[in-house]
């Protein structure tokens, strides 16, 4: 099985490969969505002489398999920005994603229209009988962030999605969901109309200080550029020893079903994407050929697709029953790059050298936005916002970091599945109606 957006996709064109000796101002290293927003934004500020290297395809890694889920914040919560920053710093940095969901919406509609951008919201569904949490979330984006989530009640809930499972949750309005491979295909297309060189199938092999600036090299090839931005996320390039060790790369795994006709409209009535309240919590959403897109679980491990559906499709069954048998037609996994303090790591770490990674499985909004914050600060000279520099390049202690994080992953799915086992021993649970 292969992953379902490459073949709803298509064929990428034939790629351009690296050869022979060049020379450029900036190097942008990777071509995900950190990379091509970096490389975008340089461009749309009228820097020349730009560049983009990526070992395989544009989007290969997460950005091109990822749920497709366009909303702000970031894998850190709003509580824990407020505890670290401060009010006024943690409010910048929250609203900076709130504006680009805004840039993504537009350039779905300007530079990539085929990117499937569905604006239907995001619900986040309460998995546990205490609504006080969510409760909570909802008064801390009000109170701190200006930010309005709707409340709904298990009736409104049911109206957007039919699950005995959830209690009541919060929706955000503003939320929206792509194809992100076709996004991210199409920041290439944009890029290069603007004068940016991309490469594919060129992974940097060596990254060395020459004179005041950087050297490249690739099997075939060879770049002399003043600056470079590594933006190589959880696929670690080997190129800096520093930026490699500072992250995590974490698996997550996805599949989507066999086309469900009407049965899918029936179930998730809003069309709009859903996750929820636990700490590893599933995340779907309806894809326009009625079948349902189903994310879920972290891990230290890659696993071959059928292993992903036998993980996968007993989530799904929890939730709805209906589709226990339901055929699975794709199924894949991928790296996501993850730091110890759950936020995204965009800093210069070195004369001319710059890094953004880290996006934790929150990334859409954030990447886009990491790309605005480098090129604002290369092309123009602007500082990065205050406060990224708390979130630095923290060491991970590999390999040890890998097994503490896979143990708290399943001390803390523990935890949840015993908060759920207590509520539904104290009430029985509520018809679906």
């Amino acid at each position: 099985m292969t992953c379902y957006y490459e073949i709803e996709a298509g064929p990428a064109p034939r790629a351009q490969v690296l050869s022979g000796r060049h020379a450029c101002r900036v190097c942008i290293v990777g071509g995900g969505m950190a990379g091509l927003n970096t490389a975008l934004g340089l461009a749309e500020r009228g820097m020349k002489d730009l560049m983009l290297l990526e070992a395989r395809r544009v989007g290969y890694g997460a950005s091109g398999r990822n749920g497709g889920f366009v909303f702000a914040g970031f894998s850190l919560s709003e509580e824990r920005l407020l505890a670290l920053l401060g009010a006024e710093r943690a409010r910048a940095l929250y609203h900076g994603t709130r504006q680009a969901v805004e840039l993504i919406r537009r350039r779905c509609r300007t530079l990539e229209p085929d990117a499937g951008l569905v604006e239907r919201g995001v619900v986040l569904a309460n998995w546990f009988r205490d609504p006080g949490p969510l409760r909570r979330r909802q008064e801390v984006l009000r109170r701190h962030f200006g930010v309005e989530w709707v409340w709904l009640d298990r009736e409104a809930l049911r109206s957007k999605v039919r699950s005995a499972r959830y209690g009541e949750g919060l929706f955000e309005p503003d939320a929206a969901a792509i194809q992100p491979l076709r996004y991210v295909r199409g920041l290439a297309r944009a890029a290069a109309r603007r004068g940016v060189a991309v490469f594919e199938e060129s992974p940097v092999r060596s990254l060395t200080r020459s004179g005041a600036g950087w050297r490249l090299a690739t099997a075939e090839g060879e770049v002399e550029a003043e600056e470079v931005v590594l933006c190589c996320g959880g696929y670690l390039a080997g190129l800096d020893a520093r930026i490699d060790r500072s992250v995590l790369p974490i698996a997550t795994y996805v599949m989507v079903t066999e086309p469900l006709g009407g049965r899918l409209a029936e179930l998730v009535p809003g069309g709009c994407a859903v996750y929820d309240t636990r700490f590893a919590f599933d995340y779907y959403r309806p894809l326009p050929d009625t079948r349902l897109l189903w994310g879920g679980r972290i891990s230290i491990r890659d696993r071959r697709p059928e292993d992903v559906v036998r993980l996968l499709r007993g989530d799904l069954a929890r939730v709805f029953p209906e589709l226990r048998d339901v055929r699975i037609d794709h199924a894949w996994s991928g790296w996501m790059s993850y730091a110890r303090h759950e936020m995204p790591q965009v800093a210069r770490v070195g004369q001319g050298l710059w890094v953004a990674q880290g996006f934790g499985g929150h990334g859409l909004a954030p990447t886009t936005l990491a790309g605005e914050w480098l090129a604002q600060a290369i092309a123009e000279g602007r500082p990065l916002p205050d406060g990224l520099e708390h979130f630095g390049l923290v060491h991970a202690w590999k390999p040890a970091g890998l097994w503490a994080a896979q143990l708290g992953y399943g001390w803390l799915q523990a935890r949840d599945a015993w908060k759920d086992w207590r509520e539904r021993r104290r009430r029985p649970p509520v018809p679906a109606g």
